[in-house]
């Protein structure tokens, strides 16, 4: 039944959503003619906070090619391949590698949103490999545990406002994550995602006639070089010993940092990822062969973020922003509030695809509503967190590195996703009013 009702989506997805370069670029003139159309702002103003925000992610854009790059050569290293492989080995049928895939999934960003991508997108590759199950969906149901990723450990929005010296720390103090993350209303909604993102998924499994197989031959990795020791340079690039030094000192830094009480971030992720990557390689040799194979996949990184940057620019500086929470907080309740939060965060979250800069934008109209109508700001707070999730599940922004390393379109995945994004949205606004 769910299946009957989700291909409708599915061939929308196909047939109009465009590849997500040229997504950007439509969002980019709407967002232009929204700016001048709606907050009166003098076209040439806006072209210049669009030019002047463009190159505003270049760190953010590295570090998420970073994401992709690091995870794709920690997952490709001989023991990560037999761990996965294994475990791949317990999804035995179509409807068990649907389940396997999403559960590991939620599991991996409820800890960290970069490892649940990277680990998400590899796992279905080794499923496929095993089974023959819809390709689509398989990646799709990778993808959908994302959604947790803001109610998870590497939350940006709850671990912003547990930290003190915050931008809002005048107006709500420090909340800790005892009332945010490890909250009884957000525990309850993950447990209930937990059980009903995979099940959905595997009510939207095609029959076999309908399923889009795809060949195991197509998912293997390129064999490692052989160690050849002709030349002095070739003795180099085969050194273990080199690996390890290096891999060592990167290594004891990170327990450094964690000893003085350093929290993950994505910097520490990466390192984290890298680091591992190159103990775990052997050589430098098999460690560049990785990167050539995960490199090729970061392209849309590079050409869309910039984009995206230039967008997030013109929804701050021309009140575009504020005035679209405004407008959706207007006619909200103590009560109501989290959930017009909510609604209002997954909007803005299309234009503006970051956690933390999305809590920049809405924090300044969200936290006087609740001081005015009195409602409870953590709960506000976890409710623009859970709406910057939720619409990610249709923002081909976050989808690029799993669809990179499972060589997939976003429109091949997003109509899976939008018919999660419907129950999922239905889920989390009903926990957030009335849990």
């Amino acid at each position: 039944m769910l299946n009957r009702a989700a291909k409708p989506f599915i061939k929308l997805v196909e047939r109009y959503l465009p590849d997500p370069y040229i997504f950007v670029l439509i969002l980019t003139l709407v967002t232009i003619g929204a700016a001048v159309a709606f907050e009166q702002q003098p076209i040439l103003n806006v072209i210049t906070q669009w030019g002047d925000g463009f190159w505003g992610l270049l760190s953010f854009s590295m570090q998420m090619l970073l994401v992709l790059v690091s995870g794709f050569m920690l997952a490709n290293t001989p023991l990560m391949k037999n761990l996965l492989g294994r475990l791949a080995k317990l999804g035995n049928t179509p409807g068990k590698a649907i389940i396997l895939v999403t559960l590991v999934s939620l599991t991996a960003s409820w800890i960290n949103w970069g490892f649940g991508l990277v680990v998400g997108a590899l796992f279905a590759k080794a499923l496929a490999r095993n089974v023959q199950v819809d390709y689509r969906l398989l990646v799709a149901s990778a993808y959908s545990g994302f959604v947790v990723w803001h109610g998870g450990l590497a939350g940006s929005i709850p671990l912003t406002i547990a930290t003190s010296g915050h931008f809002s720390e005048d107006q709500i103090g420090v909340i800790t994550t005892g009332s945010t993350l490890f909250s009884s209303f957000n525990l309850i909604l993950l447990a209930i995602l937990f059980i009903v993102v995979p099940l959905v998924n595997r009510l939207m499994m095609p029959p076999a006639d309908e399923s889009i197989i795809v060949s195991p031959d197509k998912l293997h990795d390129d064999p490692m070089p052989s160690a050849e020791n002709a030349r002095p340079a070739d003795k180099l690039e085969n050194s273990k010993l080199l690996a390890v030094l290096v891999a060592f000192v990167g290594i004891a830094y990170l327990l450094s940092y964690f000893v003085q009480g350093g929290g993950l971030n994505l910097n520490i992720v990466n390192s984290l990822f890298l680091f591992l990557a190159i103990v775990l390689h052997g050589t430098p040799k098999r460690l560049l062969h990785s990167l050539q194979q995960a490199i090729h996949g970061g392209s849309g990184i590079v050409i869309q973020f910039p984009f995206y940057a230039g967008i997030m620019a013109v929804m701050v500086q021309s009140g575009l922003a504020q005035s679209l929470s405004q407008w959706l907080i207007s006619f909200a309740s103590a009560e109501s509030l989290p959930v017009w939060s909510f609604i209002s965060a997954g909007i803005v979250n299309i234009f503006v695809p970051s956690g933390g800069g999305q809590w920049a934008v809405q924090a300044p109209v969200i936290l006087p509503a609740a001081a005015e109508l009195g409602a409870d700001v953590s709960r506000v707070a976890m409710a623009v967190a859970w709406g910057d999730a939720w619409t990610n599940l249709i923002q081909p922004f976050w989808a690029l590195p799993v669809l990179a390393i499972a060589g997939l379109k976003a429109k091949d995945i997003m109509g899976f996703c939008l018919v999660q994004l419907i129950v999922t949205g239905i889920i989390i606004s009903l926990v957030l009013r009335f849990v």
